[in-house]
């Protein structure tokens, strides 16, 4: 299966269908994280889709956090390649990942998974909308060679990039954050508030309603507003890297291929000098 064949963001419906057709032909990845702790490997162990395997943010999906690099630095290509073949995760198999709702941690594992030619997706509405049993038995897959694959230059930005797009009138940057972190109104975690200067705050809740993926036209509507579809070009960031990738899979749904700044805020805010502004985006965060 190609990466064009499955498209970022599956269903229930789909993925039971396809189990029912063909258990083996997809590998379920539990990607439950939280900022705080509440989520990850102990809520897996308590309860999760059968078959399934975790693969954790901070482990497997980011390599240690630098001042320069951010909180969730890409993970280098070999250690990926190691990691999820141990987990028995081949490059020829589609991935579906989910957590407990919102997706942002499997949106990062499937953005990465696509970057290099790999199917994956989000499962829309996660654990919340899975109807079927959940299972507290780990499974035993074996564990398969994975050679390792660079991450795209084409699909990322550096800081120095970014800083040079911030006065390009071609160039769209997304703030992935919520608003009050966006404007610098609240910031729990980094040591400067605000966002980079001439970001439009695109919010990963906005992508959803209800905890699903909105409809596609209303996305389009959303977006049109932060005129994506008028930049030449469009770069996600967020907190860490993570979700906005998000916002990048969706933007993958509606013909758009964004750039993920990888580090992100995380990144930006410890560069000395480096400009910030404040305050609410005038097109607002719907």
């Amino acid at each position: 299966m190609s990466v064009d064949a499955l498209p970022p963001f599956v269903t229930v419906t789909w993925l039971r269908e396809r189990l029912d057709a063909d258990p083996a032909g997809l590998v379920l990845v539990d990607a439950r994280w939280s900022l705080d702790g509440s989520e990850g490997l102990h809520t897996y162990l308590q309860g999760h889709l059968p078959g399934a395997v975790f693969v954790d943010l901070d482990h497997e999906l980011s390599d240690p956090a630098s001042p320069e690099a951010g909180r969730h630095p890409l993970p280098e290509p070999e250690r990926f390649a190691r990691d999820l073949g141990a987990l028995g995760i081949g490059h020829d198999v589609p991935v579906v990942a989910y957590d407990q709702g919102p997706g942002v941690a499997p949106a990062r594992l499937v953005w990465l998974l696509r970057a290099i030619g790999q199917p994956a997706a989000v499962l829309d509405g996660g654990l919340a909308a899975w109807d079927g049993p959940v299972t507290s038995r780990v499974p035993s897959r074996s564990a398969v060679q994975r050679d390792p694959v660079p991450w795209p230059n084409d699909r990322l930005v550096d800081g120095e990039a970014v800083a040079a797009l911030t006065g390009d009138p071609a160039a769209l940057l997304l703030d992935a954050r919520d608003p009050a972190r966006y404007a610098g109104d609240h910031e729990p975690v980094d040591p400067v508030a605000g966002h980079i200067p001439g970001a439009r705050n695109a919010p990963l809740a906005g992508n959803l309603v209800g905890g699903r993926l909105r409809e596609t036209d209303d996305l389009r509507e959303r977006y049109d507003r932060l005129g994506t579809f008028d930049a030449e070009q469009v770069v996600a960031y967020c907190g860490s890297g993570v979700a906005a990738c998000h916002d990048l899979l969706v933007l993958e749904t509606l013909g758009v291929r964004g750039r993920l700044y990888a580090g992100s805020w995380s990144a930006w805010s410890q560069v000395p000098g480096a400009e910030v502004e404040r305050g609410h985006d005038a097109v607002g965060p719907a």
